[in-house]
């Protein structure tokens, strides 16, 4: 009997596979371009190839007879696609839906039931097994070729099979430590592997305090287990890359709790990457406001005035992406920001990032303040004879323009800078316009100065 690839085009499917050639992209890139490549690398390309190869029969296993299905009963059809359902699911309501069209829905942030317009009381899928076996034997008598569940897709490109077992790594993390720590690292390899498992969790309220259960329950007798916290709190990050778990993350009541502890007592990995998923958890200005409440700034401070070359860049992410409100930057300034970006500068530890969050800092009254008082215009001055890079020659005027501004007594070392090397008369001839704006207003307010003095 001749069957109709229906699902040929089925957008779940397309997913699944763009995901899959992306990854073995990266893959081949990583061994191709680097010369000392890991074995580990060659293996994660065959199993992504491999897993490529299975899609192809699977989507070669989801033909249907056109004709009977148009004809299915009312009962079978999902009410929102008016097809046949392939993944009967019900949602709070006692209402049953196609997996894939239901989830649309509720990602979209759509909480209200299509068919009864209440508000559903949680966003969880139930499998509706009887529904399921009533279609598939329906679909038997008829010659009709169903596949099986587990190899059904959804559009994040995830299988039943894969859904059930990313339960089960759940589940092990209220185990003993020996189960913990083997799920902790598999939902660490697939959340940075695979963006549709970083998609998981936001189908349940429940699934990021499993995830965090063994750090916020169980603290072990000596301690919590330094591999599993890196990998915990490495899963974390790995969920705060997915848009629409930023939100969900930040809001889960440990999650802020448990990064600010990390930063304070993990490995410098763990450290590191507590930092990188503050830093991309405060993408959202809510989260922001959140973050900074909850005394992050003080551990990142601490973190960066260590100065570990792993974390550095990390920890100055975050904080130049928390001090973006208003309310952070008097967090980071009482905080010890100032005197710690300082000293870092003057070792020239990661300029770059630092002037930036320098520059921020320099709308605060109380941080040009510090700035002055710390040496910051020698210190400024010397980047700008030193470096070449415009962003940062730009980033030191303005601090310089605002410190001056603010306090008349640092016009001397500014005048004394000018006579000496002509640091300001070059930047507003060859910096960039922003640059060349502030340097011709310290040059007119330095000359104002000296004709005041002439004239007295």
């Amino acid at each position: 009997m001749a069957k109709t690839g229906v699902f040929d085009s089925d957008p779940a499917m397309v997913a699944k596979a763009t995901e899959l050639k992306k990854e073995l992209q990266r893959l081949v890139r990583a061994i191709v371009d680097d010369e000392d490549f890991s074995t580990q690398t060659i293996d994660q390309a065959k199993d992504t190839l491999s897993a490529l190869k299975e899609l192809k029969f699977k989507k070669r296993s989801l033909s249907l007879k056109l004709n009977d299905v148009l004809s299915c009963p009312e009962e079978f059809r999902c009410p929102l696609s008016k097809e046949l359902m392939r993944d009967p699911v019900i949602v709070s309501t006692g209402e049953t839906y196609d997996r894939p069209f239901i989830q649309k829905g509720l990602k979209a942030g759509n909480r209200i039931c299509p068919r009864t317009q209440q508000v559903l009381s949680h966003t969880i899928l139930t499998p509706n097994h009887l529904v399921r076996e009533m279609i598939s034997q329906w679909c038997k008598n008829r010659g009709i070729e169903l596949s099986d569940p587990v190899l059904l897709v959804n559009e994040d490109g995830i299988t039943e099979s894969e859904r059930d077992h990313f339960l089960s790594l759940l589940q092990k993390m209220s185990s003993g430590l020996p189960e913990q720590k083997e799920a902790a690292k598999e939902l660490r390899s697939l959340t940075k592997r695979m963006p549709s498992f970083r998609a998981l969790f936001g189908e349940s309220i429940h699934a990021i305090p499993k995830l965090l259960s063994p750090l916020s329950e169980g603290k072990f007798e000596d301690g919590i287990h330094p591999e599993l916290q890196e990998d915990v709190i490495t899963t974390l990050l790995n969920l705060s890359i997915h848009d629409n778990n930023k939100k969900l993350v930040a809001e889960s009541p440990m999650v802020i709790p448990l990064l600010i502890e990390a930063l304070q007592s993990g490995t410098i990995q763990t450290r590191s990457n507590a930092a990188a998923a503050l830093f991309t958890l405060s993408a959202l200005d809510s989260n922001k406001a959140l973050i900074g409440k909850s005394g992050a700034l003080k551990p990142l401070i601490a973190l960066l005035d260590e100065g570990h070359p792993l974390a550095m860049k990390d920890v100055a992410s975050a904080i130049f992406n928390l001090c973006i409100t208003h309310e952070n930057k008097a967090r980071a300034v009482r905080d010890g920001a100032v005197k710690t970006i300082l000293k870092k500068i003057r070792n020239r530890m990661h300029v770059d990032e630092l002037l930036a969050i320098l520059a921020m800092l320099s709308s605060h009254p109380k941080a040009v303040e510090e700035m002055g008082e710390l040496g910051a215009v020698p210190c400024l001055l010397c980047v700008i004879r030193e470096t070449n890079c415009g962003r940062n020659k730009e980033n030191c005027i303005a601090v310089l323009h605002t410190i001056c501004l603010n306090d008349r007594t640092k016009w001397k070392e500014i005048r004394e800078e000018e006579n000496t090397y002509g640091t300001i008369s070059e930047l507003a001839q060859n910096g960039t316009s922003r640059s060349k704006r502030k340097a011709s207003g310290i040059l007119d307010r330095l000359n104002r100065t000296v004709n005041l003095t002439h004239t007295a």
